[in-house]
């Protein structure tokens, strides 16, 4: 197995009309969320809008680790408080009905060390898919669909194509891995996979500390394995899905693996090149961290208030240490920025990030 590709900046390469396709990001969201928060009177997400799950646990970061891999967060040995919402990429409150990918956020508290610019508190945050390659090679790619999406003035139909856009990059990849997946191509959309089995992929490469990688997120406990490919009927519930993580998550304990994989070959795992499956082969996922939850409802309003209404998620809050990396990531800063100011001038209720962590209800 190859060394891991040592991080610098020279990884990166900005093209040449990046500052003008992130400006266009920015006004394409805001205008996604001038029609929902006019439709619905509250100003909500640009993407992944509806939570399914919010769930209360410990990050556990694994003792006597490989050089390699004692990186940033994961270079001390200890515990911090996390809550992970998983949600649906459109920026509507829709019908479960409409099968879509699912997303993953984590937010990870009381961690400590030189932070990015702009990144206040001390949370590292993770947002994942349940899909290895993001839809777009590039901002610019990725702005040229949303612009299509957000001309569309029927809200279900946008839905169905954001679908599209996402599941036609899931396909990509499958296909570059040597993957085959009858479900996945399904005609209309993902199928309705209970989000609770699911293993999500950050898609995109972070710094880690004197190296390059990914992250991914995999069920490990039986209570969560057991969840692994059932399809959800929601053909007449408006929240199927809530209504089942909310009461899967309290069979019984709940473990995952925060999972790294390093870049070994700047040539077959690109920084910038957001479609690219990074071969499992040549630098298999290791788990670094393991995220431990107790017996709880996994979605309930009380849950939703706090978390949905006066949280934020963003790749670019953390640690220096695991900047985000390539231009999706780049185009990401700004846009995930606006989308939360939006929010809070709308509702009126500024951000601010947790110190301390108690869900209930």
């Amino acid at each position: 197995m190859q060394n891991p590709v040592t991080y610098s900046p020279s990884v990166e390469t900005l093209m040449e009309d990046e500052t003008e396709t992130i400006a266009g990001l920015k006004d394409t969201l805001t205008d996604i969320m001038d029609i929902t928060s006019e439709n619905g009177g509250h100003a909500i997400r640009s993407v992944h809008a509806k939570s399914h799950g919010i769930i209360q646990g410990t990050l556990n970061i694994m003792p006597d680790l490989p050089t390699d891999y004692a990186q940033g967060l994961f270079a001390t040995p200890g515990a911090h408080p996390a809550v992970l919402r998983i949600s649906t990429n459109p920026g509507d409150i829709l019908h479960d009905k409409i099968s879509l990918p699912r997303g993953l956020a984590l937010k990870v508290l009381k961690v400590e060390g030189p932070r990015l610019t702009g990144s206040e508190g001390n949370c590292q945050d993770f947002v994942m898919i349940n899909g290895p390659a993001f839809a777009a090679p590039d901002p610019k790619a990725f702005l040229g669909s949303l612009k299509l999406l957000a001309k569309t003035t029927d809200r279900v139909e946008w839905a169905k194509k954001a679908a599209s856009a996402v599941l036609r990059g899931v396909n990509k990849a499958l296909h570059a891995v040597g993957t085959e997946s009858a479900t996945v191509e399904l005609m209309g959309g993902a199928p309705n996979v209970h989000p609770l089995g699911e293993t999500y992929y950050s898609q995109t490469p972070y710094r880690f500390g004197d190296y390059i990688a990914k992250f991914s997120l995999a069920p490990s406990s039986d209570t969560l394995r057991d969840l692994t490919g059932e399809i959800i009927d929601a053909s007449d519930r408006h929240d199927a899905i809530r209504e089942e993580v909310a009461r899967d998550a309290q069979k019984g304990p709940m473990v995952w693996h925060l999972r790294v994989q390093l870049c070994r070959d700047l040539k077959t795992m690109p920084i910038e090149d957001a479609t690219v499956v990074w071969d499992e082969q040549a630098s298999p996922f290791v788990t670094v961290a393991t995220l431990t939850a107790d017996p709880q409802t996994g979605w309930s309003e009380a849950r939703a208030d706090t978390v949905d209404e006066g949280m934020r998620f963003s790749p670019w809050t953390g640690l220096a240490a695991h900047q985000p990396l390539g231009s999706v990531n780049r185009a990401r800063k700004d846009s995930y920025r606006t989308s939360a100011d939006y929010r809070a001038r709308v509702n009126g209720c500024p951000y601010h990030e947790p110190q301390s962590l108690d869900l209930t209800g």
